[in-house]
C-alpha cells in the first residue's frame, strides 16, 4: 500500500491507433477465412500481449519467407516491407494479404514517385527498425539514413539538386523537427512532404504526454520495448522532468515507483492493448491510488480500409483484440 498516490491520471488519446488496428483484423479476418495457419512477416505490430494472442489463434510469426510454406496465406506485417521481401513472397506464390499501415504506404508512394523524377532521399529514422528498412527498400539507391543531427552533418548524397527528405511515422515529434531543421540547414532546396510523415496518433499520444506530464510526479508507458512510438513516450515525459517508466504488462510494475507520488500519469502506445492499461490501473489502485480521471484529449476517429478478399459478408466476426 501506498497511501500518498491520491489520482490515476489517463493519457487521452491512448493506445491503438487506426493502423493497429486494421493490422489485427486483417489476421484475424484471414484465419477466420482460410482456417488457420496463418503466416506473419515480422510481429504484426509490436505488442507482446497482441502477438501471442494471435499465436494462440493461429499465427506463425517469422521472419524470413523461406519459413512458409508453398501456398500459404501470408500477412505483411503494420511495418511494411522492402520491394525485395515483396517481390520473393510473389515468386514464391503466396496468397498475400498487406496490413502495411496506410500513412506507411504514403510514404512508399511518395518515395517512387519522387525517385522517377530523379530525387535522392534522406531518411529520418531508427536503423534496424522494419519501418526504416522497409521504406529504404523502396529503392535499390539514393536513399541515406540519417538517426540525429550529428548525421546530417555526414551524410553525402549523389547530388543535392533534387533531394528530398521522409521520416519514419513512430519518431518524437521534436526530435525529427530538430534533425529536420539540421537537413534544411544544409541542403536550402531539400523538398519536404505536404504533410509530415510521422503519423496523427504517434503525434497526439506525445501531445498528450506533454499535456499530462506536469500534472504528475510519474509517468507509466504500457507499451513492449520493440515499440518504437512507446519508448518515444517514456522519453518525451523524462525529457519533461517528470520520472517515466515503461512496461509490458502490470506485473512489471515496481512498488518502489510510487512511493511518495501523489499524482500517478498512465498512457500507452499505439500499438498496446486497453486491457493492458486497465490491469495497470488495477494494480495502482491496489498500491493505494484512489481515483482515476481521463484527461480532456483528441477523440480519433479515422478507420482505415482492409484489403480486398478480406470484407466477405460470410467471414464471422474475429474475436477482436482490444
Amino acid at each position: 500500500m501506498n497511501p500518498g498516490i491520491s489520482e490515476v491520471i489517463l493519457a487521452e488519446p491512448r493506445g491503438f491507433c487506426a493502423g493497429v488496428d486494421r493490422a489485427i483484423e486483417i489476421v484475424e479476418r484471414a484465419i477466420a477465412k482460410f482456417g488457420a495457419p496463418i503466416y506473419v512477416r515480422h510481429e504484426i505490430v509490436h505488442n507482446t500481449y497482441v502477438v501471442n494472442e494471435l499465436k494462440a489463434k493461429g499465427a506463425i510469426f517469422i521472419e524470413e519467407l523461406s519459413d512458409v510454406p508453398p501456398g500459404a496465406t501470408l500477412v505483411f506485417s503494420a511495418h511494411g516491407v522492402s520491394k525485395a521481401v515483396e517481390q520473393e513472397a510473389r515468386d514464391r506464390g503466396f496468397s498475400i494479404f498487406d496490413a502495411t499501415c496506410p500513412l506507411v504506404t504514403k510514404v512508399h508512394v511518395e518515395v517512387a514517385k519522387l525517385a522517377k523524377e530523379g530525387y535522392e532521399f534522406i531518411m529520418i529514422g531508427h536503423k534496424g527498425h522494419p519501418e526504416v528498412e522497409g521504406t529504404m527498400g523502396q529503392l535499390s539507391s539514393g536513399i541515406h539514413l540519417v538517426e540525429d543531427v550529428e548525421d546530417v552533418a555526414r551524410v553525402a548524397p549523389g547530388q543535392t539538386d533534387k533531394l528530398a527528405v521522409v521520416t519514419q511515422t513512430t519518431l518524437s515529434v521534436d526530435d525529427a523537427a530538430d534533425i529536420a531543421a539540421a537537413v534544411r540547414a544544409r541542403f536550402p532546396k531539400v523538398r519536404e512532404p505536404k504533410q509530415q510523415d510521422i503519423c496523427y496518433a504517434t503525434q497526439n499520444r506525445q501531445d498528450a504526454v506533454k499535456i499530462m506530464s506536469p500534472q504528475v510526479d510519474l509517468v507509466i508507458v504500457v507499451g513492449s520495448p520493440t515499440s518504437s512510438n512507446s519508448n518515444r513516450l517514456r522519453e518525451l515525459a523524462q525529457r519533461l522532468g517528470t520520472e517515466s517508466y515503461m512496461v509490458d504488462s502490470a506485473a512489471e510494475l515496481e512498488p518502489g515507483w510510487f512511493e511518495g507520488k501523489a499524482r500517478v500519469g498512465i498512457t500507452a502506445g499505439a500499438s498496446a492493448p486497453e486491457v493492458l492499461v486497465r490491469e495497470v490501473i488495477d494494480r495502482v489502485r491496489a498500491f493505494g491510488a484512489v481515483s482515476v480521471r481521463k484527461m480532456d484529449g483528441i477523440e480519433e476517429t479515422i478507420k482505415f480500409p482492409l484489403p480486398k478478399g478480406l470484407k466477405l459478408d460470410d467471414i464471422p466476426p474475429p474475436g477482436h483484440i482490444s
